[in-house]
């Protein structure tokens, strides 16, 4: 049976290279679930949980709290343990989230989850923050949750509960 199309099979189980699609810009991206809502467009407000790793090691979780934002800031989204981490995409530029997420989020559909593996130039560069080294390449296991878009294009914030 084919890992894109039994998600169940691949908890801790690893991926083989031949089943992910490249990217011109480097990103790797395998399909664990196509989801069946609304697709993310640049403008879109995303709600996501991911889980970051680098050589196998989870550093980072949205389920922590923490965001991927480049080091900038230690964490973007603290409100919760359990809160989704969430950003417009198209954002990438300015620094707000990191590229390799930016792009591999536009595209996908709500209620899908995909493995994104990307090089050092769309996650942290050759500087690297805090545990990651400079020039390493970083894993997400991204699930998208909601999108949000206001009639008018522009982003607006998610408001839950």
């Amino acid at each position: 049976m084919p890992f894109k199309r039994n998600p169940s099979l691949l908890r801790g189980a690893k991926i083989p290279e031949s089943e992910y699609t490249t990217l011109p810009n480097g990103l790797k991206y395998c399909d664990l679930k196509v989801g069946g809502g609304a697709k993310a467009v640049k403008g879109s407000r995303v709600a996501i949980h991911y889980v970051a790793k680098w050589k196998g090691i989870t550093f980072m979780t949205s389920r922590q709290g923490l965001g991927v934002g480049g080091g900038t800031r230690p964490s973007l989204n603290i409100i919760t343990d359990q809160d989704p981490y969430g950003f417009d995409v198209g954002q990438s530029e300015r620094g707000s989230v990191l590229k390799g997420l930016d792009l591999g989020v536009e595209g996908m559909r709500v209620g899908g989850q995909q493995l994104l593996i990307f090089p050092p130039e769309l996650a942290y560069g050759s500087k690297g923050v805090q545990e990651i080294p400079p020039n390493a390449t970083i894993e997400l296991d991204v699930e998208l949750l909601a999108i949000k878009q206001s009639p008018f294009g522009t982003p607006v914030k998610i408001v839950e509960g």
